[in-house]
Parts: structure tokens; C-alpha cells; sequence
């Protein structure tokens, strides 16, 4: 069965080039929990583009070079995916939507549970996300088509 996790707030959705030179997907980063411990992490679903496997596509770019292998089973991955979502707030590439207050759900693929806080989160939930408003899941998807022409 499916795990489900929903909330709403502030939902960074950005053009993530995963795999060089030319392999593009979208990705959504948010938070819920008591002050956003918990980082959600989420590819949004494009009809023609396959389903992000985010974890192995954080493992390809060897983040235990930068976080190291003490964190345990996906603790560098996870890091990896969170700043990936974070700096892409703070810092936004083109063609990048700041959405303010949207209600969203994440098809749960996976959870890791930090042993030290990273990027003000302790958890990161991987997945699948849909925002609850048709307009503006459309809109999420056309974030990589501006790329990609």
C-alpha cells in the first residue's frame, strides 16, 4: 500500500537536469513538520518523461565525497537531495516557480531519518508529488519544457 503524506505552504518547484547531457525532470521542495523538520523532496509527473528515481539519481553524483559515509544507509543521498531543493530556493535558476501557500501529496518512495540535522531538516520523504490545484500542477509541468524548448 501506498504511504501518502500531505500538507500545504510553500512548495520551490525547479528544473533538475539529472542525467548529462540532456535528461531533465522537475523537482518540488517543501517542508512540514513542527518548523520544517521534515524535508519533502518530490519529482512532479510529466506524461513522456519516466518517474525520477531520486535517490539513485542523488547516488550517481557521489555525495558521500561531500557528507561522508558516517550518516548510515542514504544519509549522503539525502543531504544531496535537500540541498538540491534548498539552494534552489534560495538561489533560482530559470524558469523556476516560487509557489507561496499550495496544498500538495507525496507518494511516499522513500524515508531517511538524519542522525544530525542537515539544511534545518531531520527527515527527508522522497517521491512523487502532486500540488492540489490543477492551474498550478500544469503550470509545474511546463517548467521543464522552457528548457527544453
Amino acid at each position: 500500500m501506498t504511504r501518502i503524506v500531505t500538507g500545504s505552504g510553500r512548495v520551490t518547484v525547479l528544473p533538475l537536469l539529472h542525467t548529462w547531457p540532456d535528461r531533465y525532470g522537475v523537482l518540488a521542495y517543501t517542508t512540514s513538520g513542527a518548523f520544517g523538520d521534515t524535508a519533502i523532496v518530490g519529482y512532479v509527473p510529466i506524461v513522456g518523461i519516466p518517474d525520477m528515481p531520486l535517490m539513485d539519481i542523488a547516488s550517481r553524483h557521489q555525495p558521500a565525497r561531500l557528507y561522508g559515509s558516517a550518516g548510515g544507509t542514504g544519509f549522503a543521498e539525502a543531504c544531496w537531495l535537500m540541498c538540491v531543493g534548498w539552494s534552489g530556493r534560495l538561489i533560482r535558476k530559470p524558469g523556476t516557480l516560487e509557489l507561496a501557500d499550495v496544498a500538495w501529496s507525496l507518494e511516499v518512495d522513500g524515508t531517511t531519518n538524519l542522525f544530525k540535522t542537515m539544511y534545518g531538516h531531520e527527515q527527508l520523504h522522497v517521491g512523487r508529488i502532486t500540488l492540489a490545484d490543477p492551474e498550478l500542477m500544469a503550470q509545474a509541468r511546463t517548467v521543464v519544457s522552457r528548457l527544453t524548448g
